[in-house]
């Protein structure tokens, strides 16, 4: 699968309302998709091992889309094989009062992954430019007010850009999606949610009530992505209408990202060697 299609080129102005959410890439069939996934899955295996055993790069996964687009899903199904102690997952609500008294991206620094390991945000710092701006919550933030001008969302993208240029030159690669679902398919996955009762859990009022701010999300989104896709730093916009599909384009970017990064096992020294085809005789000589 060629992922250029989804990868947005860096100071590039999108339309997102003329990217399509329904795209399988010529896929014919959801079990094709899913075979291919299983292969993934193993070499995304093989490949993290290599990067947890050398600990030189992290890799920090981003997900962002709207309600029922699919980011708990496809985090637990991209990432189902790979081994815990490599790998964190944390996700991003409304900010505690600890949080809102610090920077925004403080508690974003807690999350970040050690070097050989893979952090996976669902959500992140982008809400900062996503939702705060929406519903015009940067008033909550206790920012002194002659701090806020009305350039406050170009200067968060240039914030964001230099952060992720500090983590990028530190060893940290970054992938970020926005799964992209259509506001027909969210209507029939929240009626979902509502009538299978091992579902209802998941559906909450305020989906409702932030469906009513499709618009302006959409124009956010899109601003935010056409600011803040780097070269090190991709956006990817990932057509989120067929689940099988968007799972398995998530899983061919990771894995070519990796594939490209320049690790292996660590290779022992001649004194290295030497030490351990001692231990090996010892071992093998006790009795």
């Amino acid at each position: 699968m060629s992922i250029e299609k989804f990868v947005i080129k860096p100071n590039s102005k999108i339309d997102i309302s003329k990217i399509k959410t329904d795209d399988t890439n010529g896929y014919a069939s959801k079990e094709e998709a899913k075979k291919d996934l299983t292969k993934n899955i193993k070499k995304m295996i093989s490949l993290q091992d290599k990067l947890y055993a050398e600990d030189k790069y992290s890799m920090l996964l981003i997900f962002q889309a709207m309600d029922a687009a699919g980011k708990d899903g496809t985090i637990k199904h991209v990432m189902s094989g790979l081994n815990p102690q490599g790998t964190q997952v944390t996700s991003f609500k409304q900010p505690s009062a600890e949080e809102l008294n610090h920077n925004y991206l403080w508690r974003i620094n807690k999350a970040l992954p050690e070097r050989g390991r893979i952090g996976i945000l669902n959500r992140s710092y982008y809400e900062e430019v996503l939702v705060v701006r929406v519903h015009d919550l940067i008033k909550n933030e206790k920012i002194p007010k002659e701090l806020i001008s009305n350039n406050i969302w170009n200067q968060r993208f240039k914030e964001i850009n230099d952060f992720e240029k500090y983590l990028f030159d530190n060893g940290t690669v970054i992938l970020k999606f926005f799964l992209h679902v259509s506001k027909e398919e969210q209507k029939k996955r929240f009626l979902e949610r509502i009538d299978k009762k091992s579902k209802n859990w998941k559906f909450s009022e305020a989906d409702i009530k932030e469906r009513q701010y499709w618009d302006e999300y959409q124009k956010c989104y899109q601003e935010a992505i056409s600011a803040t896709s780097k070269k090190h730093a991709p956006w990817f916009i990932i057509p989120a209408d067929h689940k099988w599909f968007m799972r398995l384009a998530v899983s061919e970017i990771i894995i070519e990202t990796m594939s490209k990064l320049p690790i292996n096992y660590p290779s022992l020294n001649n004194e290295q060697l030497k030490n351990l085809a001692e231990c090996k005789k010892k071992l093998e000589s006790e009795k």
